[in-house]
């Protein structure tokens, strides 16, 4: 038992260490486009470059079969048919570029990630493209610069709700695929309709999980308002599903803390995380007393109190939205929408909000409010700089007035504390907020490198040891 105790200190102590030596920042001023520019700060062990530009609101990675690296598009901040997936190709090690940008697929509804699979007993390999109504998957072969089969739809989603510059309605859909208990399993997460309100459909603000044919579907998590990414890292504790995840929007600007969860796949009954009843301050799990929304009077709003609706200094990085402080944004599901139809009537029924929040699973760490987690990766034990670290991607508060996100944090599994990691994406001058990107998706792809996407420049940035 001490011989445990000492190594599990020394792994605590190194891991401090790690951090402190990790928090020396050197600034890198990056140019691109006609002459704009950005400086980022990050650890001076670590050099960055512009490894891709002009990919429209660029978002998440993924790895094919083949080694090749895609990236989604989504176009704009608007709900459209302009999103795209990407293949970024034929590497540059000295200069840290991708030479070519390969169009895979276009005219896509909101596309957030994309993920593989490979059917070992038919070798047919498939890309899982989420879109806002729908999963759909394509065949793929090793090579292919665009899909070699029409679209499978695997489940579809209810995708009205909220005109999107109200920050209500959640566009993206995120996929995963993992083996969970010898079984693999696709893993798709859908945000609410709403800032705060009791949902009608069952796969608002929840996780699904079904078989790679879209088969044998169960629910795996419900109460999460906006989980934007999700992944299974191999390396902890035998596999785990991990998803970032944002609070609501009607507490002002301190509450509540943005959360990262990692989630229980294997459970017998879907675990609720808490919305919209519970949200997170101080890290722990607390009633929200704000009136809900009665669910069947679409012109329910609550206002603001004096407390939370003191105008901001800046504008929405959504566009003006006027009124909104004033009226809130707790309107009911799907914002007033006509009811319709539940597509997944069959899983049952959207979750009452809970009556305590005693029973909400504990957070693997918060984030200040407003943050936005977007984002992450998991670098291992081997790993020189990044050992045994989370990065996650802070998009950044709609109001940079706010000043929290705009960064990207590291955290460990022992301490759970987010550090800055790379800043420079939100300044201020002479108190005025001036945002100059805003980190996305994540992709590891070295012991100590990783890309990096910024969906307001359309760039990917390429973090390296030098």
């Amino acid at each position: 038992m001490p011989q445990f105790r000492f190594r599990r200190s020394l792994v605590l102590l190194l891991s401090i260490a790690a951090s402190l030596s990790a928090s020396a920042q050197s600034p890198h001023t990056l140019n691109f486009a006609s002459g704009k520019s950005i400086t980022l700060s990050l650890p001076a062990q670590l050099d960055i470059n512009i490894a891709a530009s002009g990919l429209p609101r660029v978002r998440f990675f993924a790895v094919s079969p083949d080694g090749r690296i895609f990236v989604t598009s989504m176009y704009n901040l608007a709900d459209n048919k302009r999103g795209a997936v990407y293949i970024l190709d034929d590497w540059n090690a000295q200069t840290h570029t991708f030479t070519r940008i390969t169009h895979y697929l276009d005219h896509l509804r909101n596309p957030n990630n994309v993920a593989f699979y490979s059917d070992p007993a038919t070798r047919v390999s498939w890309i899982y493209v989420p879109l806002t109504d729908k999963l759909v998957r394509y065949k793929y072969a090793a090579g292919d610069n665009a899909p070699s089969s029409q679209p499978e739809t695997l489940i579809k989603f209810p995708d009205y709700g909220l005109d999107y510059k109200y920050g209500g309605w959640h566009l993206t859909r995120t996929v995963e695929i993992a083996q969970v208990g010898g079984t693999t399993r696709v893993f798709v997460a859908a945000g609410s309709s709403c800032n705060y309100c009791q949902e009608r459909e069952v796969l608002r603000a929840a996780v699904v999980s079904m078989d790679p044919d879209g088969k044998n579907l169960k629910l795996v998590a419900q109460g999460l308002r906006n989980a934007v990414d999700l992944r299974f890292i191999s390396a902890l504790e035998g596999g785990s599903l991990f998803a970032t995840n944002m609070g609501d929007d009607h507490l002002g600007d301190k509450l509540p803390e943005d959360t990262f969860f990692k989630l229980e796949p294997g459970a017998s009954a879907a675990p609720n995380y808490g919305w919209p009843a519970c949200y997170f301050a101080d890290g722990m799990p607390v009633r929200d007393t704000t009136p809900l929304p009665a669910i069947d009077n679409p012109r329910a709003i609550k206002g603001m109190s004096a407390a939370t609706s003191k105008p901001h200094a800046s504008e929405s990085v959504y566009g003006r939205q006027p009124g909104m402080a004033a009226s809130g944004t707790n309107l009911a599901a799907g914002g007033g929408h006509a009811s319709a139809p539940d597509p997944n009537a069959a899983l049952g029924r959207a979750p009452a909000p809970l009556s305590s929040c005693v029973h909400v699973p504990a957070a693997y760490t918060t984030f200040a409010a407003h943050s936005s987690p977007l984002g992450f990766e998991y670098f291992t034990t081997a790993d020189p700089i990044l050992r045994e670290s989370f990065l996650a991607s802070l998009h950044g508060a709609s109001h940079p007035d706010i000043g929290t996100g705009y960064r990207v944090v590291r955290f460990t599994p022992q301490d759970r504390k987010p550090r800055d990691f790379i800043t420079g994406f939100l300044t201020f001058k002479h108190g005025k907020p001036l945002v100059h990107g805003r980190p996305c998706g994540i992709l590891r792809t070295g012991p100590d490198s990783f890309l990096l996407s910024d969906d307001y420049n359309g760039l990917v940035y390429s973090i390296y040891s030098r």
